[in-house]
């Protein structure tokens, strides 16, 4: 077993995420600790990289930008349908959540940003593109 984490090694990790405002994203506080495989890009690269060199027990906060986390929004992912493709007995609003399924039947989340007369605009980046993550981490096992 490994002093410190590297490259490689097998972690487990307790962490809670939260935006700038402090908005709680995701825990594992509760559920069963976060494990994975550190380098093999599982993870975000900010959080990759922050569990590296930690030891044991030890706790740490880091704050992840977007280029290493889930990167900044992009214009090519805001896509408009027409609004006649909106299911009748749904009502659209801004900021209301949707799954869209891609072609090849994965689930892919999309926001409505914007609806006009004859459309609706969807944004399909991952809902934490753009944002800041905080992340307080803390390792409860380490295997080589």
């Amino acid at each position: 077993m490994s002093d410190t984490i590297k490259t490689g090694n097998r972690v487990s990790v307790e962490y809670t995420g939260r935006l700038e405002n402090g908005k709680v994203f995701d825990t594992s506080r509760g559920k069963r600790p976060l494990s994975f495989e550190v380098g093999a890009g599982q993870m975000i690269k900010g959080f990759d990289d922050a569990v590296l060199d930690m030891a044991l027990g030890e706790r740490k906060t880091v704050t992840i930008p977007p280029e290493e986390a889930y990167g900044d929004k992009k214009d090519h992912l805001f896509i408009s349908i027409p609004i006649a493709n909106v299911p009748p007995d749904m009502k659209p609003e801004i900021g209301m959540m949707l799954s869209l399924t891609d072609k090849s039947g994965n689930p892919v989340p999309a926001t409505i940003t914007k609806i006009g007369e004859e459309s609706v605009t969807l944004d399909i980046n991952h809902p934490l593109a753009g944002q800041t993550l905080i992340f307080d981490i803390e390792v409860v096992e380490i295997n080589d």
